[in-house]
């Protein structure tokens, strides 16, 4: 697959464009139209809240965090990974950019939690350890 000309894609619009191509989880249903390539990364985009987000969702998300300057870059990984807390943002903002004002981290977690949809966990589809002895 090749994607030229768009710049820096979010983990939704990839998720987009492989069902726009005909993906899915299995490699047989998708025979011909999808490589075996994009057809893992749609198994793992699916398991990531790519999966759950809307396009409305990460625009609304953009324009809310514009007060607090962000880097693309920054945005992009928020989205992609989305923080539930301070210490899980904390990592995806960058120090040395110089703002006009400090990134509240706890105002930045609270606003993510209200606007961006959780991704649910089914534990059956955990990965189990190698060594699994029960």
């Amino acid at each position: 697959m090749k994607i030229t000309n768009l710049g820096a894609l979010t983990n939704f619009e990839v998720l987009d464009v492989l069902r726009s191509r005909g993906a899915s989880s299995d490699p047989l249903a998708a025979l011909g139209s999808v490589s075996l390539s994009e057809c893992k990364v749609f198994d793992y985009l699916i398991q990531t809240p790519a999966s759950v987000q809307t396009r409305e969702d990460i625009d609304e998300f953009m324009k809310r965090c514009e007060k607090y300057r962000l880097l693309m870059a920054e945005k992009l990984h928020i989205v992609n990974f989305r923080p539930t807390c301070p210490e899980e943002i904390e990592p995806f903002i960058d120090e040395g950019v110089k703002r006009q004002e400090p990134v509240d981290a706890e105002e930045l977690a609270h606003m993510i939690s209200e606007g961006c949809p959780l991704l649910k966990i089914d534990p059956k589809n955990i990965a189990r350890p190698y060594n699994n002895y029960s």
